[in-house]
């Protein structure tokens, strides 16, 4: 089964599936991950990306088939109400108790879609499951990249869920992971190492984390945050103003793509060969801390006097 921190090669079915610990498996189709647990209760299943889709019973019936225990899922846990995670939610039984947190609820409520039937089940800052004797911890910490992303923590197999924050190996992509709430997002980081666990599971990527993988991304958007502080501090907008002074719009987006280039370009030439994609995505992520600075922080904000 798994290696930590190795890659494993995507079977012809287009799926893999391994044992994180224990009675707890992943699934992986090379770009999306979900997992699972066997218990005495049957299978809890926690996401159910769209496109893993019909694979998830599949492997979840591999595991069946080689250990003998049901492969009958009874329980979702959703870590928050993305498509992308969730999509392939309908294709389970309607009967199974689904759990997330209460705003994802009413998100899914809001967004009705029937491939992603709301949870009956909710919570607002912390549940404990007892499944079939195996422990599961679900908190929420706060809004960070969706207002509802839960952080699912696994004591007795060692492991830490928390979907579309750090990318093992790799720069968060479009826009911090095309984060809901930046401070948030970084802060969730902070939260994920304060949890005991070896294995991480990321939502992303084919091949589990590890706490390492958690403390470079952490340097990663600490020294974006600190170029976007240097950015704004020395880059002058009225030289933008004044250069473009018949059109507001023009003087704008020159100042934030100039502010942007300053501040992403010593982090990307700090993170290529580190991060993968640190040449791709860097940009795009800085721009967006370098607004949540402004907007969200209050930082560079002058009153006129």
């Amino acid at each position: 089964m798994d290696g930590v921190a190795i890659a494993p090669s995507i079977s012809g079915q287009g799926y893999y599936v391994g044992r994180v610990e224990g009675n707890l498996y992943r699934i992986t189709d090379g770009t999306y991950q979900c997992a699972f647990m066997t218990t005495s209760e049957g299978v809890v299943l926690f996401d159910a990306p769209a496109t893993i889709g019909h694979n998830i019973q599949r492997a979840v019936d591999e595991v069946a088939t080689a250990t003998g225990v049901s492969n009958k899922v009874t329980y979702l846990i959703y870590s928050h109400h993305h498509a992308d995670h969730a999509g392939a939610s309908s294709l389970f039984d309607r009967n199974i108790t689904r759990i997330g947190h209460e705003e994802t609820r009413k998100l899914l409520l809001r967004d009705d879609d029937p491939a992603r039937p709301a949870p009956e089940e909710t919570f607002l800052d912390r549940r404990t499951l007892e499944i079939g004797g195996e422990r599961i911890e679900l908190a929420w910490h706060g809004s960070n990249h969706s207002p509802d992303n839960i952080f699912i923590h696994l004591p007795g197999h060692a492991a830490l869920m928390l979907v579309d924050i750090v990318n093992p190996g790799s720069a968060a992509v479009c826009h911090s992971n095309l984060a809901n709430d930046i401070p948030g997002y970084i802060g969730a980081a902070d939260y994920a190492l304060t949890y005991p666990w070896k294995y991480f599971i990321a939502g992303h990527m084919n091949r589990l984390g590890t706490r390492h993988d958690v403390a470079t991304h952490r340097r990663y958007m600490a020294d974006i945050g600190d170029s976007s502080r240097k950015a704004l501090d020395t880059i002058d907008p009225t030289l933008y103003f004044a250069k473009h002074a018949d059109n507001t719009w023009a003087a704008i987006r020159e100042y934030l793509n100039a502010t942007t280039a300053a501040a992403a370009a010593p982090v990307i030439e700090k993170y290529s060969g580190i991060l993968e994609a640190a040449d791709l995505f860097t940009a795009s992520t800085t721009f967006q801390v370098v607004q949540s600075m402004r907007l969200d922080l209050g930082y560079a904000s002058q009153v006129h006097p």
